[in-house]
């Protein structure tokens, strides 16, 4: 990974992703695989891409998520959160229960509900296409 590359973009807004895109979403997926003991979600801005694709770990299971755009979200709750982007710990604001639209690996629209550390994740990652660094 080129991590000045990635440093460099980590803060620029990201734009939606296209089929073009394909490969990005093996590369993120592939990087998330090979850092699972120390990350559970990744944004395709981490490698290098401002692109809007998320990769998340929930449980065993790593799955992509195009162009995502939180529909609903209920529960506002205050936590502190760690990134790979940053050291220690910060305070940030989640909520529990949220909805997504969003697009599959085979750039295929989906919809999503999802609660609990799954709906903290994708928060956390769709953060990043904003240059937000909880």
């Amino acid at each position: 990974m080129d991590y000045e590359k990635a440093a460099s973009v980590w803060l620029e807004k990201s734009e939606p992703a296209t089929e073009a895109d394909k490969q990005v979403v093996e590369d993120l997926l592939d990087t998330l695989r090979a850092n699972q003991d120390r990350c559970v979600g990744m944004a395709a801005n981490m490698i290098g891409v401002k692109k809007q694709i998320i990769v998340v770990a929930m449980g065993p299971f790593i799955f992509p998520m195009i162009n995502p755009v939180i529909t609903k979200k209920t529960g506002e709750y205050q936590t502190e959160e760690s990134c790979l982007s940053l050291d220690g710990v910060r305070p940030c604001t989640r909520y529990k229960e949220i909805e997504v639209d969003y697009l599959d690996q085979d750039f295929q629209p989906k919809h999503g509900k999802y609660n609990g550390f799954t709906a903290q994740i994708i928060q956390h990652e769709i953060d990043h296409f904003s240059g937000v660094l909880i």
